[in-house]
């Protein structure tokens, strides 16, 4: 190209490559984000509103990058407003309408998304085996529908507990029934963003095991110990930050059980490499490279939320407690997750180590961290017993 020629052409601006479905998508959010204003300020303090506004360019960019997520944040918002519009301020009509009572209540979305998780866990393990393009469809397509009703079930029991009176409603991140959702949903968009974005189902058997396992804690959580039920604020939950703090903390769960699972994905496929070159998992499984990369980006994207929750975590425990840090169980533990994932980061960018160690090294580190989340929950008391089984 001719140097004048190459010196007048410039590249389009980001603003400017946008497409025009990009715009009409942060103009919905802008509109979404102004009705929940509009509607709900008199509920809202100054730290809430700043969260919205917050929220709503965050929506929009992460629509931008993943174009999926428009439509599918789309789609929950219609189904959440018809949902909580259903109830009309009586939330015993979630017991006779019919959409509340077999869709769409929190509870009947919450066993859908149950349900809807297991049969795509099954059905992943059917497109490993048979390698039937159609069969991964099916397991994406109920992946999707099923972070969906997930995501519906959430939104619609944050109304109910509104319903149940001022004072007892709050954001539905509050007690383990409510985060092992969340962990669920945040999950399975890690997974799909990946699937996507690497055009691969086959690590979906793995990573679906996780919320799988996860699910059956669930019901076992709702049907043996009635969990399920909405109850009022412990005083030093009722905080802006747990709205911040939760979610962040939960980014960084879900990362690290993704990299876990793509570690045992590594460690097996590298295992029969040389016993079994043609076998199964040889012809079925992606790259050894490209899981090596995979599982460095999925810990590198859960050390920075998991970083920020700790933060958070110790602004909050300053303002409901009076101090950032008290070595309590679960702040030790949180700090023992965190040291041993900056170790990791720190010998692959330093060190350049990679591989299987590295593989089993996420492996243990999930088990670190599942101690943590729940383990601390179960053996160990103190300032967050709140959230004890």
């Amino acid at each position: 190209m001719d140097n004048s020629l190459q010196s007048n052409y410039q590249q389009p601006s980001y603003f400017e490559s946008r497409s025009a479905y990009d715009w009409v998508w942060a103009l919905l959010v802008i509109s979404g984000a102004g009705y929940v204003f509009a509607n709900y300020h008199v509920l809202m303090d100054a730290y809430e509103i700043g969260i919205l506004a917050i929220s709503a360019p965050l929506l929009i960019w992460l629509g931008w990058r993943w174009a999926t997520l428009q439509f599918f944040s789309l789609s929950v918002a219609a189904l959440s407003i018809l949902a909580i519009s259903s109830y009309g301020g009586d939330l015993s009509r979630g017991e006779s309408a019919f959409l509340l009572k077999y869709l769409f209540a929190s509870q009947s979305a919450i066993m859908w998304m149950s349900a809807l998780y297991v049969m795509a866990t099954a059905t992943y393990f059917g497109l490993l085996f048979s390698g039937r393009e159609f069969v991964g469809k099916v397991a994406s397509s109920l992946t999707w529908c099923a972070t969906a009703m997930g995501v519906i079930g959430l939104m619609v029991r944050w109304r109910e507990s509104y319903l149940m009176g001022a004072d007892i409603g709050h954001i539905p991140v509050s007690n383990l029934y409510e985060v092992f959702i969340l962990f669920s949903i945040i999950t399975a968009l890690l997974y799909l963003h990946y699937e996507q974005h690497y055009k691969t189902r086959s690590l979906g058997a793995f990573v679906l095991l996780v919320i799988s396992a996860a699910i059956g804690f669930l019901l076992w959580y709702t049907f043996d110990r009635h969990a399920d039920g909405i109850q009022p604020l412990v005083p030093a939950l009722n905080s802006y930050w747990m709205k911040i703090h939760v979610p962040a903390n939960f980014v960084g769960y879900g990362s690290f059980s993704l990299a876990a699972m793509i570690g045992l994905v590594y460690v097996l496929k590298s295992s029969f490499q040389t016993v079994r070159p043609q076998g199964l998992l040889q012809s079925r499984l992606p790259d050894l490279a490209l899981l090596d990369d995979l599982m460095y980006k999925a810990i590198a994207l859960g050390f920075a939320f998991f970083t920020l929750a700790t933060i958070l975590g110790a602004l909050w425990a300053a303002e409901a407690w009076g101090g950032y840090w008290s070595w309590d169980p679960k702040e030790t533990w949180a700090l023992i997750v965190w040291l041993n994932y900056a170790a990791w980061l720190h010998m692959r960018l330093t060190k350049g180590c990679s591989g299987k160690p590295m593989a089993w090294w996420a492996i243990v580190g999930f088990f670190v961290t599942l101690f943590a989340f729940l383990g601390v929950n179960m053996f160990l008391s103190g300032l967050h017993s709140y959230g004890e089984l």
